[in-house]
């Protein structure tokens, strides 16, 4: 009797030792698995997946599908921001706060961020709350000030100056009960620095808004660091705040942008951390000259036991062959001597290819385009050809005349061709005279077109 109640016991007490995170998604999803994620800064550590459940509920005589889904989580699991996961793009999540509690919550896949409801778990739930309450009057000055600089002859301040006052009476309200609470410092942080008199003139609201953009984010406290919010203000303050259609000035607004960032971090890590996610951001939009940047005025400056040379190399030899970039220079035998993309200078344009003796399109394209090019004197080919062995490229080379014909062996590991990323052939580059990549044409119709714009 005494084995069966102290199995009782301990069955017990590691019940009550496990936390739950349940999720109810309100609409049909086309995948069935959820990911959950401990969030550090800019990076997700995976902690547990788990499967979606589907029913189908009668939802005002009409049927719907729901999705539900549940992770079990241990006592000594670390107190912080949490996110779930349930997509690969597109609206995919929903975060949250851990503190020792159980978490429900409620979402439309479709849009996390409007429609998650919290129905278990304080700290989520006064958070949610202050949000909603913040944003409806946040939303109404907001509303004034556009009408104040749109006709500055209304007189809105008294106006304005109710509703700031609204503002921060209900933020210290929340401040004052969440005492003690995990989610005070996103409380803290999430007040919107607001100009204390109405602004009349866009410039000047513009600038306020820039310079006190991050007045109430504490970027020392380790509980905002440990989260996504750090890094999701300073992505709202480099990409969305300060906007321009001319590209050298966004590139110049980019700059200062992340100069303010950047220097708010005193946390080498986070630092770290902050920097290499904006290198991302620009490696999707593939801007070379803000990657270049972040990486010579930031990146390089780190303690060098922070930098990662797999990063950097990672990063840079994937961009390499960006347009704009100078094409990575390489070396090969030409008539007895030693010859380099580099130094080439018998033509105003370059045709890079890469091809092989064994692709098909190639056979039919490369003597297509050699000839095109006859006539055009002032463009020349180098024809880098990934082959096992030199048989057939030695009888190819002869039918194609006055090009530059370099034999890359070892085929798809053929070091050069690692360097430009070729995975498949023909693949072609347009070069300047000195050797800057001008053009990346898709097909020989492209290329065409690109030397007949040269």
């Amino acid at each position: 009797m005494k084995k069966v109640a102290a199995l009782l016991f301990l069955i017990t007490s590691f019940a009550q030792a496990q936390y739950s995170v349940k999720g109810t998604l309100t609409n049909n999803l086309e995948t069935d698995w959820v990911i959950l994620y401990r969030i550090e800064g800019s990076i997700q550590k995976f902690v547990q997946n788990t499967t979606i459940k589907k029913d189908t509920v009668s939802i005002d005589g009409e049927k719907q599908v729901i999705g539900t889904f549940q992770f079990q989580l241990p006592a000594n699991t670390k107190v912080g921001s949490y996110r779930i996961n349930y997509r690969t793009s597109g609206a995919s999540f929903v975060d949250f706060i851990f503190n020792k509690e159980n978490v429900s919550f409620a979402f439309h896949p479709d849009y996390p961020e409007q429609t998650t409801l919290f129905s278990e778990s304080e700290e989520n739930i006064i958070y949610k709350e202050y949000l909603n309450d913040i944003f409806k009057q946040q939303q109404k000055l907001d509303s004034l000030q556009i009408s104040a600089i749109r006709n500055p002859e209304v007189d809105l301040k008294t106006n304005y100056k109710n509703t700031l006052a609204k503002i921060n009476t209900i933020h210290q309200k929340y401040l004052e009960s969440t005492k003690e609470m995990y989610v005070q410092p996103f409380i803290k942080a999430s007040l919107r620095a607001n100009p204390s008199e109405i602004k009349t003139i866009a410039k000047d609201y513009m600038s306020n808004m820039t310079s006190s953009f991050f007045n109430n984010m504490d970027f020392s406290n380790k509980t905002l660091i440990n989260s996504a919010f750090l890094v999701d203000r300073i992505t709202d303050f480099v990409f969305y705040i300060n906007y321009s259609d001319d590209v050298e000035t966004q590139q110049k607004l980019y700059k200062t942008s992340i100069e303010t960032a950047v220097s708010k971090i005193k946390n080498p890590n986070f630092k770290k951390n902050v920097i290499e996610f904006l290198i991302g951001q620009f490696e999707e939009t593939k801007n070379l000259g803000m990657i270049d940047f972040l990486f010579e005025n930031y990146y390089n400056k780190l303690p060098e036991s922070l930098q990662s040379d797999a990063f950097k190399t990672e990063k840079l030899t994937l961009l390499a062959t960006e347009i704009g970039r100078i094409a990575p220079d390489f070396s090969w035998k030409e008539n007895g001597k030693n010859v380099q993309l580099s130094t080439l200078n018998n033509a105003k344009n370059y045709v890079l290819v890469f091809w092989s003796t064994s692709c098909s399109h190639c056979l039919r394209e490369i003597p297509e385009l050699h000839t095109f090019l006859q006539d055009k004197s002032n463009v020349k080919v180098v024809a880098f050809s990934l082959e096992r062995n030199d048989a057939d490229w030695n009888k190819m080379k002869v039918t194609l005349p006055n090009w530059h014909h370099v034999l890359g062996l070892n085929k798809w590991e053929n070091k050069t061709a690692r360097t430009y990323n070729i995975n498949a052939t023909p693949t072609y580059f347009v070069l300047d005279a000195n050797k800057k990549i001008i053009a990346k044409p898709e097909t020989l119709n492209d290329l065409k077109m690109s030397i007949n714009q040269l």
